[in-house]
């Protein structure tokens, strides 16, 4: 009877501890915003909305109205007065060079540019994309952003990158971009710039590929590029030859669906293009010299 009268007691003392506990730890409202009289985009018609107020809790809109729009109770509330401006949904560029484009090619060879220099500039125009709107980008080849973390933890501005890294090329293909008098590592040279950068591997044969593709997946890259044919910004390949033989860029496409993602390719001929098809390649980039029938095999195959 003592002992059933103890815990009570104790089950009494403790009940106003727990009714603290639980209100401290119950789920705060995420916090909101009210865009006030603005004119909505949506991407499905050709006219800008009436004058609208859009509410966003969160990282969802919750409604968008022309009509006064209540915020939820409790949540730490934005307003931001539009003015009658448009408002829209973010951008998505579908091939950018985040890394590459704030460096010229001379500069990104010279002793200057180094690693934290080139990592530096890449981190403002991630924030400078971000305010061009773009809040989706498909990085098509150059050193993996280190702030990338950062910024989708929402610590540094910047849009949702998807990072290809080191653009991979065989040896004299679109990504060697050794200067003219530079040997190949391979016979008495030494590791080029633009590879100790993270700008490029220069891959020759099916093992080097195939480990090139996985260091690239390894340090986070969500898709591989491969260089499949020439191109206008290079000093050695014409922008008519093929790249890359059909077991080579099998290698990469096997070590990329095996991490569950894909290869895209640089190619602008037929040939270079029906050659990635044939390797299981899934997207290409550029293309402009294709003809109708390889287009129309593009077209039947979803790529």
């Amino acid at each position: 009877m003592c002992l059933r009268n103890g815990l009570a007691g104790l089950v009494a003392a403790l009940l106003p501890l727990a009714a603290v506990a639980a209100s401290s730890t119950a789920p705060q409202p995420p916090p909101a915003v009210l865009f006030e009289n603005v004119r909505v985009f949506d991407g499905t018609s050709a006219r800008l909305s009436a004058p609208s107020n859009v509410l966003v809790v969160g990282n969802l809109i919750q409604s968008i109205s022309s009509q006064a729009v209540a915020p939820p109770t409790g949540a730490t509330l934005t307003r931001i007065q539009g003015g009658g401006r448009t408002l829209m949904p973010g951008l998505i560029d579908n091939h950018v060079h985040i890394a590459l484009s704030t460096t010229g090619q001379a500069d990104l060879l010279s002793p200057a540019t180094t690693a934290e220099v080139l990592q530096a500039r890449a981190t403002a125009e991630a924030g400078d994309m971000l305010m061009r709107g773009f809040t989706s980008v498909r990085d098509m080849g150059g050193p993996l952003l280190t702030a990338r973390p950062a910024i989708d933890k929402g610590e540094l501005p910047g849009p949702r990158i998807y990072a290809s890294g080191a653009m991979i090329s065989q040896t004299s293909g679109h990504g060697d971009s050794r200067l003219p008098q530079e040997r190949s590592r391979r016979f008495f040279g030494e590791v080029s710039k633009g590879e100790q950068l993270g700008a490029n591997y220069i891959a020759d044969g099916r093992d080097e590929v195939l480990t090139a593709t996985r260091e690239n997946l390894r340090a986070g890259a969500t898709q591989i590029k491969v260089m499949a044919g020439g191109g206008a910004a290079s000093a050695y390949d014409p922008l008519d030859v093929t790249q890359y033989t059909l077991d080579e860029m099998k290698a990469a496409v096997e070590a990329a669906s095996d991490w569950n993602t894909y290869v895209t390719v640089h190619a602008y001929t037929p040939r270079a293009v029906r050659r990635a098809v044939e390797a299981g390649v899934l997207c290409i980039e550029h293309g402009q010299l294709l003809d109708e029938d390889t287009m129309k095999l593009l077209a039947d195959k979803g790529i």
